[in-house]
């Protein structure tokens, strides 16, 4: 084969490889699946989606819009993930949050772990090759320790990541606490009641004031959103014997808030302990892994066209199927792990996957969004900058 065709195919594999990489980056930050609610007593008027969630690589976050119409006028949207957590509830189903913490948790490095895969298949020189991904690896290992266990390492997650935790346990994702309640006395108070109990409606300046300052406020920074977290933990650890001091790192805030939304509507600590047990041991045991498959990878993968080379495409080339696997897996979880202090008693259930089903008087809705179709469009990348390179060992060796 020709220097000039071989120098094609691999500029051919190297654009397409970097270009699957780019919408890894994107799928990070796009909604990959979604899931509603839609029953009687929540009218298409007011909720045309349902009560809708988004599923994310980092988290699960609100689906539902703000509703601005003539005859119905909203503030800010609804937040279905609380909502949907309140429905699931009666059945004792755990809150959202408890599913997935350690691919929420572990999100932005399997990303680049796999974006680190595809620049090693870019290379065909093996010693170039485990260079590279020797030194994106090293990086990604320091990254995630520090990140993990490291003091205040929870400053290095993602800020979706950081969200979605806040939000998860009802606290108000802004840079504003809450709202104090305004409370009227005296001769003001008793003709404000009077006017109101005749229909009139009465407006104060500290309202109108309140309502300017909630409609101008920023996003917080994640800075803030860390705080409100130390916070709540704070109160918590004053409470509990067994809660350690704040130390930030990432490893204590997924425990501690793991806990917390397991107990959340199911105070059955009996129950919890043991989980969270589970999950320290999971964070430590991907942790490790993810380190062992860092090793494996670089000295499997010295050889061209060797098993270890072409896992550095199939994996990423996989990254739908895998989505799937696991979100089903935790789609049985949530049916099949009820908690008995439910206000109904239900048969374990598996909810619905992909399309259409019903759960008492509620019909639920499960389809892929825009981050699921750019996993497709990734494997399908990948699958043609594969056969490319699988063409070119092949007429190298002719």
């Amino acid at each position: 084969m020709s220097v000039i065709m071989q120098n094609k195919q691999t500029l051919q594999v190297a654009i397409l490889s970097l270009i699957a990489a780019g919408l890894l980056a994107a799928i990070f930050y796009s909604p990959i699946w979604w899931v509603s609610l839609t029953a009687p007593n929540y009218p298409p008027e007011s909720f045309p989606d349902g009560v809708r969630i988004h599923f994310h690589m980092n988290g699960v976050f609100n689906g539902c819009q703000k509703q601005d119409k003539a005859e119905i006028t909203e503030d800010e949207a609804l937040d279905c993930v609380h909502e949907m957590d309140t429905i699931n509830h009666y059945v004792g189903m755990y809150p959202i949050a408890a599913g997935g913490p350690v691919e929420r948790g572990f999100g932005q490095f399997l990303m680049v772990f796999m974006a680190v895969m595809l620049l090693g298949f870019i290379c065909t020189k093996p010693k170039i090759r485990m260079a590279l991904m020797s030194a994106g690896f090293a990086g990604i290992a320091i990254w995630m320790s520090l990140t993990l266990y490291g003091e205040d390492g929870f400053y290095l997650q993602n800020e979706g990541f950081v969200t979605a935790l806040v939000t998860s346990l009802d606290q108000e994702a802004s840079g504003e606490s809450a709202e104090p309640e305004i409370v009227i006395g005296g001769i003001t108070g008793v003709l404000k009641d009077s006017l109101e109990e005749s229909g009139v409606e009465v407006i104060l300046p500290s309202e109108v004031a309140a309502k300017k300052a909630k409609a101008n406020k920023v996003h917080a920074s994640k800075a803030h959103l860390i705080e409100q977290l130390r916070t709540s933990y704070d109160i918590d650890q004053v409470k509990s014997d067994t809660l350690e001091p704040w130390n930030g790192s990432s490893f204590q805030v997924m425990s501690w808030h793991y806990a917390k939304s397991l107990g959340r509507y199911f105070n059955n600590q009996e129950e919890i302990v043991p989980m969270v047990a589970t999950l320290e041991l999971a964070i430590n045991v991907v942790f490790i892994g993810l380190i062992g498959a860092m090793v494996v990878v670089v000295v499997g993968a010295r050889k061209n066209n060797g098993f270890f080379y072409w896992l550095l495409v199939l994996v990423p080339m996989a990254l739908p199927v895998f989505f799937i696997i696991d979100y089903s897996a935790w789609l049985w979880w949530y049916g099949h792990t009820l908690n008995d202090m439910g206000a109904f008693s239900v048969k374990p259930f598996m909810p619905t996957v992909f399309g259409d089903g019903k759960v008492a008087q509620f019909a639920t809705h499960s389809y892929p969004y825009t981050g699921f179709f750019l996993m497709l469009l990734t494997s399908v990348v990948l699958i043609v900058a594969a056969l490319i390179r699988k063409k070119q060992f092949k007429e190298s060796s002719d």
